[in-house]
């Protein structure tokens, strides 16, 4: 595909007709004619009742569905894949994870370790230990026996390559402030006004700190993106070797220059304040996002008032397709007007509110600054083909608020080219984030105007610590939730929104992905009062290798789409993953005493037994 397609189909977007009602009810895409016939009064209110399934697949005369109820305290259920040295090694590797000085200390303690040991016998504690606990093996090859036994208890792979680079902090300091700061700005420090959130600042240079369960990348140059994709494709490709139905991770931040998404981040998000300005002057500034309408002719009279562009200019952006066609333009159609003409570079530019005309949001790009745009976006479209060649979904990893709306958005132009006759391309969604709902809830109302399938994966969020201390010091507002029951509330909020679409347009899909069982229960509960049924395939739930086997295997066997995220690579070159993990979950690993009295639970029981050599039959 030719990047003039590429950037111009971050252009184009569909008008449609919202119809908003009191009440809890959905927006209705324009071009489903079938639901408007069905609901000429308005949008449906969802009931707290069993209902029957309605699908392409299933009548309405057929029976409604039985509640699904899963017994998350049944050891023998949960822990049926497990031999009895596995549980053995969950509660002590659980058990050291609580223990501070060794959680502090351990860096210093594995390269002790691997001095007295040597590297043979340091790699085969390591296997039997924290490697084995958390990570599948080193490679494709050895993967697979694991995936294998947990596909025959009723769990699939998220496959993720988790090799990091051991870098000190000064090195990864240097590479992302290299990365981040353009020729224009190391030229003319502070010439262009940006925004101070969408700017590298070399106190949090070092994107490692304060992360929970993500993988970090530095930019180092374009032949090592490249390498990183051609890792991500292998992976592509050995989770459509490894079964019918897998997915795999990735992380934007592998496959390019990250000072891009820095920009394109601050360009969608001034737009966004711009329309939000707009909004206020036609004083619907209080209606809920999607509810705010901009009357056109006032619209074209403001922008030609402020000076944004030339009468004949302003009326242009507004032709063509439907584009204003119902005398009003909402966010979606604002979006839209975000467009290319010949080069990447003239997507980066913002509306001045002060000065009243649209602005370059920096002076002056190289020609190799253009050129790595244009890779960027070029190995994201090399990756998506790959996963449609291979059945596999592609699952986009969430990053920091200053990169996020870029890689939403970007992720968004590959749902509406590749998810067209099925979800293939997932975006996540941090639920940790203020924002969260209307992100959720602005991007489906996409997906159904345009008719094609929608693909999330609700997290609670990695970067919460980082992100905290970054926009106190820096000085910006906090992104984050209050605390962590505002950010259930949030994740509950979301969910509940998306089983609704699933509910009224089978195009939506969610992955709940979580370690919270109450959250689990929620989601079941939702389901059965919906009436969706688990082998619609449509609801998946997504857990760590290594944790919450107590949720995972339950639901997996009975009958639940859910997978396991599955860490694999060279041992040396995984430690660095597992030591932040060993830090960052220090928190979560101490509040796991039911996952450990489960574990005892049931080594006592196959003793007691008799089973003293259990051993999987699969």
């Amino acid at each position: 595909m030719s990047y003039a397609k590429l950037v111009s189909a971050l252009v184009r977007g569909n008008s449609g007709k919202l119809r908003i009602s009191s009440g809890r009810c959905r927006s209705t895409a324009a071009s489903t004619k079938s639901r408007e016939e069905k609901e000429p009064g308005g949008c449906a209110v969802v009931e707290a009742q069993p209902v029957e399934l309605i699908s392409q697949t299933r009548s309405a005369s057929d029976a409604p569905l039985s509640r699904v109820h899963i017994d998350f305290d049944n050891t023998k259920e949960a822990y049926e894949s497990k031999g009895n040295a596995e549980l053995i090694r969950s509660l002590v590797v659980f058990k050291l994870c609580t223990v501070d000085l060794l959680v502090e200390k351990n860096k210093e303690l594995i390269d002790l370790s691997r001095k007295v040991l040597g590297q043979w016998l340091f790699e085969k504690v390591m296997k039997m230990t924290f490697y084995g606990q958390f990570v599948a093996g080193e490679d494709q090859e050895s993967i697979k026996p694991l995936i294998k036994k947990n596909q025959a208890f009723g769990v699939g792979a998220v496959l993720d390559y988790s090799v990091e680079e051991d870098l000190t902090q000064e090195e990864a300091v240097k590479k992302e402030m290299d990365a981040c700061v353009s020729e224009a700005e190391k030229g003319s420090p502070g010439a262009d006004h940006r925004e101070k959130k969408y700017k590298a600042h070399r106190q949090f240079g070092d994107r490692r700190g304060g992360v929970t369960s993500a993988r970090t990348y530095f930019y180092a140059d374009e032949a090592k993106c490249d390498n990183q994709m051609e890792t991500f494709i292998k992976c592509i490709k050995a989770s459509g070797g490894a079964s019918v139905d897998g997915f795999s991770a990735i992380k934007l931040t592998a496959l390019g220059r990250p000072q891009f998404l820095l920009q394109f981040s601050e360009v969608l998000v001034q737009w966004r304040n711009f329309f939000n300005f707009l909004a206020a002057q036609q004083g619907k500034s209080e209606m809920m996002l999607l509810e705010q309408k901009l009357e056109l002719d006032q619209l074209k009279a403001n922008l030609t008032q402020m000076g944004v562009g030339a009468k004949d200019d302003i009326e242009n952006w507004f032709t063509g397709g439907k584009l204003g066609s119902s005398g009003t333009i909402d966010l979606l159609d604002w979006n839209s007007l975000i467009k290319d003409t010949t080069k990447i570079s003239n997507l980066l530019m913002v509306p001045n509110i002060e000065s009243g005309h649209l602005e370059p949001l920096l002076k002056m790009f190289t020609d190799e600054e253009e050129r790595q745009m244009k890779r960027m976006l070029q190995r994201v479209d090399v990756l998506a083909k790959h996963a449609v060649e291979n059945g596999v979904r592609l699952m986009v990893d969430a990053e920091q608020t200053y990169f996020q709306p870029a890689i939403s958005r970007l992720t968004l132009e590959m749902q509406r080219r590749f998810n067209k006759e099925k979800p293939i391309i997932f975006n996540t969604y941090q639920c940790y984030l203020k924002d969260a709902y209307d992100n959720v809830t602005v991007d489906i109302e996409l997906s159904r105007r345009e008719g094609w399938y929608f693909g999330a994966k609700l997290v609670r969020g990695a970067y919460m610590y980082q992100e905290r201390a970054r926009a106190e010091e820096i000085g910006y507002e906090d992104p984050i939730n209050p605390d962590y029951e505002a950010t259930n509330r949030m994740y509950h909020k979301c969910l509940e929104y998306l089983l609704e679409e699933i509910e009224h347009n089978r195009k939506a899909n969610v992955m709940v992905a979580t370690h919270n069982e109450d959250t689990v229960k929620f989601t079941l509960d939702m389901m059965n009062e919906m009436g969706l049924s688990p082998t619609e395939n449509k609801v998946y739930f997504g857990q760590l290798l290594g944790m919450c086997d107590q949720i995972s295997f339950p639901l997996g066997q009975a009958g639940f789409p859910v997978y396991k995220y599955v860490p694999y690579g060279p041992v040396n070159e995984v430690i660095p993953y597992l030591s932040r993990r060993a830090q960052e979950n220090r928190g979560f690993m101490k509040g796991s005493q039911r996952e450990r009295s489960l574990l005892w639970k049931e080594l006592k029981r196959r003793l007691l037994c008799g089973q003293i050599f259990y051993t999987p039959v699969y």
